[in-house]
């Protein structure tokens, strides 16, 4: 569902993504969070460092891309050594 290809007004939900996977919130200059779950019609992600959970269309999430993934796991670790996070 997730892709190049598919059409941005797709009325067909994606399908649900497995509890912590990086996703992309496009809504919001893509930010990437952890998803934690379904909320209604929308879709709880939580950033990787941690913080306040945030809600989110379906259709405006996206796999986060490996250079992401390492980005963000990256930024979470640096706030860990700085004893920002647990």
């Amino acid at each position: 569902m997730y892709g190049e290809n598919v059409r941005p007004n797709s009325q067909v939900p994606p399908a649900l993504p497995v509890l912590g996977a990086l996703l992309v919130d496009t809504s919001r200059t893509d930010r990437v969070g952890e998803f934690r779950g379904v909320a209604g019609p929308y879709w709880s992600l939580r950033p990787v460092g941690g913080g306040a959970e945030w809600e989110v269309e379906p259709r405006h999430v996206r796999p986060a891309v490996l250079m992401e993934q390492l980005r963000a796991r990256t930024a979470r670790l640096n706030a860990r050594s700085r004893g920002e996070v647990l």
